[in-house]
């Protein structure tokens, strides 16, 4: 590692550096296009919906065309439906809760401020990432009707015409998706083995001596720079089984730190020796193996078993490394029966899933995020009354949009959102209204021009997590503008409204989240690391009820919140590099270091799953007493070892001694005397996998611990 960091090029000026992420961020990837074409076709037909049949609100119709998951048409139908119930839930509650508070001021300013708390509360704590954003639209556009002083009926109307825009935009969704018919997993399968060809291309230059491409240069740097955050956010919205979802996410992790060890052998400095090109040879071909095994489902062959490959390439230590990822790759095949989506069942005894994440009541984090966004929206709704100018009540919308991407960012983040905002607004919105809108007297000159702003946003939003909040803010802006009504606006006063709203908005998402409650994105990125070693040490030690439902019950929990540590590390990863300073250098380092880290954090907990499974004595996992008992010690050994690695990052002395090696030893010897008291050749064959799986455990778990020390 510390090769890696000495080896790291020159930090480039931050002018030069944004100028390479756009370029990078905007490149092309296989099935961009395609979904930026799916996005604008649902975009437009809903649009068109609703100014033919004059349907006012259509916006929020349109913005639901391009948040809704497609990750498969399965996901798309169950996230539609999932929407749709959800619409009907937040009209049900607006028409009920409000008919018993409009007519008593300070009630009406407690049931707004309940309103948004409970909207805030569900976007961190509903599993359904579309589900969240449904409710929480639904409060923030449906609140503001009933401040008007209007009739009773007519703001029941709008609650239902907004209801319909919303059901026409998920509908019209779920038909364009379901007619791709794409298939369960394509996106995240599609994008890792991508990456796995990338780096097995560069690979087989350099085994057979020859230059390397420029076209498989240039295709490594653009993916080690993109990263995988786009993977990451998939799999975070999607609605894929725990087991596959963690699976693929410590692929993604492991693909993205190989591709980046990659990038580093198109430096111009980099040579391979000719004694190193068989083991770069045989590594090309163990990517080559692992890639299509994640195609086809199924265990990869290596072309060497890790066990008996145990030197290193030394006078490449780049490829040292990349060894390792493989092998840590093959550890993640080998320690599930199938990586195939659509092979995966819920085992015996596991809980049924939840709408709720299942520390949804329980984790503090949830409560703070749902009184900070409360906060924000009120504070905006309070100062748009106050000054009378309901015009800007596009603020509190701007909030709850805002905050679905606010976990993990950094206040450098909230110049794209302004920026979006200005282009979406001022430049897009106000622009088309005064030079383009005048020469238009017919829905199909508008259809272009929506047309071509959708394609533009869309493109930007298919980016990753870093770049792609522009393209949602720039989309924002201008429906908020064009298609509050089923008329083109012509009033530049009402833009400007809408478009002060938004800034006004995003001005308050900043001060809030950013800065009374704030931390730099590394402060972050360590707390949340560190955080997630000690939940693992904690998942190391379960499970502590001997009521078995209740110990199943409790390591879901853990498992999420571990999952949920992961994602925002690599979150604040991604927020680090948007921060400048004197002390830039040093925390690029330390993201390189948790970045390398967190990996094999990953694959280890996956192997702690699969050992978990023995200690609670699931249905074929049953173990001898004898053997149980040794287990116990070791799994509390390594607890222990995980807890010093969370002592040393916070600059702690760990008081506790530990002997993860002779805890292991003990494993081993029970294992043998087991298996020699025993005749039955099926008990000593699932002893075996127990004996190697917690060798595994044993020799990650010192490895990370030596990396880290």
């Amino acid at each position: 590692m510390a090769t890696v960091a000495q080896a790291m090029p020159a930090v480039p000026s931050p002018l030069a550096w944004f100028s390479e992420f756009l370029k990078q961020e905007l490149a092309p990837y296989p099935g961009r296009a395609a979904l930026v074409a799916r996005m604008v076709i649902a975009a437009t037909l809903v649009m068109l919906i609703g100014m033919i049949f004059r349907i006012p609100y259509m916006f929020q119709g349109v913005i639901y065309t391009l948040i809704i998951s497609r990750e498969s048409s399965r996901a798309t139908l169950k996230s539609g439906l999932t929407i749709l119930a959800l619409t009907g839930i937040g009209a049900a509650y607006l028409l009920i809760s409000a008919r018993l508070v409009i007519s008593v001021p300070t009630v009406h300013l407690l049931w707004v401020m309940s309103s948004f708390f409970l909207a805030f509360y569900a976007i961190r704590a509903l599993k359904n990432f579309g589900a969240s954003v449904t409710f929480a639209i639904m409060i923030c556009v449906g609140v503001p009707f009933w401040d008007r002083h209007v009739s009773a009926e007519t703001n029941v109307e709008d609650t239902l015409w907004l209801s319909l825009a919303s059901a026409i935009g998920v509908v019209v969704t779920m038909a364009v998706e379901l007619s791709a018919r794409m298939q369960p997993g394509e996106d995240i399968v599609t994008g890792l083995a991508e990456r796995l060809a990338a780096v097995r291309d560069l690979l087989e230059c350099y085994a057979n001596d020859c230059p390397v491409s420029r076209l498989t240069e240039a295709k490594v740097t653009r993916l080690a720079a993109v990263g995988t955050s786009m993977l990451r956010r998939i799999l975070k919205r999607s609605a894929y089984p725990p087991d596959y979802a963690e699976q693929m996410g410590a692929m993604t992790g492991l693909a993205g730190a190989l591709v980046d060890l990659a990038a580093n052998l198109t430096l111009p400095a980099f040579h391979v020796s000719a004694e190193d090109r068989k083991d770069v040879s045989r590594l090309a071909e163990n990517v080559c193996s692992i890639r299509s095994a994640l195609l086809s489902g199924k265990t990869p062959d290596l072309s060497e078993p890790a066990a008996v490959q145990e030197h290193a390439l030394h006078s490449t230590p780049f490829l040292s490394e990349m060894e390792k990822i493989v092998r840590l790759m093959n550890g993640v095949f080998t320690g599930s029966q199938s990586l195939s989506v659509s092979a995966q069942r819920p085992p015996s005894g596991d809980p049924a899933p939840t709408f709720f994440f299942r520390d949804a009541f329980t984790n503090p984090e949830h409560l703070k995020f749902a009184i900070k966004g409360c906060l924000t929206a009120t504070l905006c709704y309070i100062l748009y009354n106050a000054i009378d100018w309901p015009g800007i009540s596009t603020a509190v919308t701007t909030c709850f949009l805002t905050a679905l991407s606010t976990i993990g960012s950094s206040r450098q983040k909230q110049v794209l959102r302004i920026a979006g905002a200005l282009v979406g607004g001022f430049l897009v919105g106000m622009g088309s209204q005064i030079f383009i809108l005048p020469y238009l007297d017919s829905i199909a000159g508008f259809t272009i021009l929506f047309i071509l702003v959708t394609a533009f946003a869309s493109w930007f939003m298919t980016s990753s997590p870093r770049l792609s909040y522009f393209g949602m803010q720039v989309a924002l802006a201008f429906y908020l503008i064009h298609l509050r009504t089923f008329g083109i606006e012509s009033s530049l006063s009402i833009a400007r409204d809408r478009v002060v709203g938004i800034l006004l908005g995003l001005v308050m998402m900043w001060f809030i989240f950013d800065q009374l409650w704030g931390a730099p994105a590394l402060v972050q990125m360590k707390n949340v690391f560190t955080s997630a070693l000690r939940l693992l040490a904690e998942f190391a030690r379960e499970p502590l009820s001997a009521d078995q439902p209740v110990a199943i019950e409790r390591s879901y929990a853990l498992r999420e919140a571990i999952n949920e540590s992961f994602d925002s590390v690599r979150a604040s990863a991604d927020a680090v590099l948007f921060e400048f300073g004197p002390s830039r250098q040093k925390d690029l380092e330390w993201r390189t270091r948790i970045r390398e880290w967190q990996p094999q954090l990953r694959t280890l907990f996956l192997m702690r799953i699969a050992l978990w499974k023995y200690r609670v004595q699931l249905p074929g996992f049953e173990l001898p007493e004898a053997l149980r008992s040794a287990q116990r010690e070791f799994d509390y050994e390594s607890a222990k070892v995980l807890d010093a690695m969370a002592d040393r990052l916070e600059d702690k002395a760990s008081p506790e001694r530990y002997s993860l090696e002779d805890s292991f030893e003990l494993v081993r010897q029970a294992v043998k005397t087991c298996c020699s008291g025993e005749p039955q050749e099926s008990l000593a064959a699932k002893l075996q996998t127990f004996l190697a799986l917690s060798r595994n455990i044993e020799s990650l778990t010192m490895s990370l611990s030596r990396e880290m020390f």
